[in-house]
């Protein structure tokens, strides 16, 4: 692994998205970071609002977002279009010279459509193990461009798809992983994984996967924290090298490592 380049793969939600000064900050810090770099973003509200004005109604289920053919368009001319290309304009004024893609463009993201089971989630796309077209990616990187990918795949038969972010950071971060040393960050509204859900400032500075299952198991790490660092500990164990949790208004502190939650195998 030691003569690999180091690659930072960086997600972001709709928190830093829907706060145009916190976005601009956050975005002069990543331009900022050294070395080759991944922004992924969600979406915001802006497709939300978008949706109302057109007068499409919002269907969620459990807090997900249905994906009807109308939505798919809202959401597809929002994150790959406005969203990304003013993120993109953004990091050029920050010289950092980034190129927006979706999944389809290179065919660098591939999806499958959500099986309809109990709840037709529309045209949700799930990632599988070979998604991620990493010669593809490869030559974006090594043309010293930094891609920042909106959540939005396709198919490869021409049908695009409304994909989780944080599933698209962790596929991008594993299917790299053989060519980088891949750290991942995940940025959200705390400041890491806290030891006391009460206390900002409880942030555990660093997980190892065998403390992971103590954590569960004392009931330190609460429910909707499980998911999130499952999916990061089955990425280092995909070879990612390590995984970040912590606050987007903190990146500027990752160079020295003591960005959020570190976790490690």
């Amino acid at each position: 692994m030691s003569n690999h380049s180091d690659l930072s793969i960086i997600k972001i939600g709709g928190n830093v998205i829907d706060d145009p000064s916190k976005l601009d900050a956050f975005l002069e810090n990543f331009a900022a970071l050294p070395g080759k770099k991944i922004l992924v973003h969600g979406g915001g509200k802006i497709a939300t609002r978008l949706a109302a004005d057109l007068g499409l109604e919002v269907k969620m289920v459990d807090g997900r977002r249905i994906t009807d053919a109308e939505m798919l368009k809202v959401v597809t001319m929002v994150y790959a279009g406005l969203t990304n290309k003013s993120i993109v304009a953004s990091l050029q004024k920050y010289s950092c010279d980034a190129i927006g893609l979706s999944g389809a463009d290179g065919n660098a993201i591939k999806a499958i459509k959500r099986p309809v089971r109990e709840i037709d989630y529309g045209f949700a796309g799930d990632i599988l193990a070979d998604s991620v077209n990493e010669h593809a990616i490869k030559r974006f990187l090594e043309s010293g461009f930094t891609p920042v990918f909106s959540a939005i795949t396709h198919n490869g038969t021409g049908q695009l798809l409304n994909t989780n972010a944080d599933t698209i950071a962790s596929a991008l971060a594993v299917g790299l992983a053989s060519s980088y040393n891949v750290s991942l960050l995940y940025c959200f509204e705390k400041d890491g994984v806290l030891r006391d859900v009460n206390d900002d400032s409880s942030v555990i500075d660093v997980i190892k996967s065998s403390e992971f299952e103590l954590l569960k198991a004392n009931h330190i790490v609460h429910a909707g924290m499980i998911p999130k660092l499952q999916n990061a500990f089955d990425a280092i164990g995909k070879g990612v090298r390590d995984v970040f949790i912590g606050n987007a208004d903190n990146l500027h502190h990752y160079q020295q490592q003591k960005f959020g939650t570190r976790l490690s195998a």
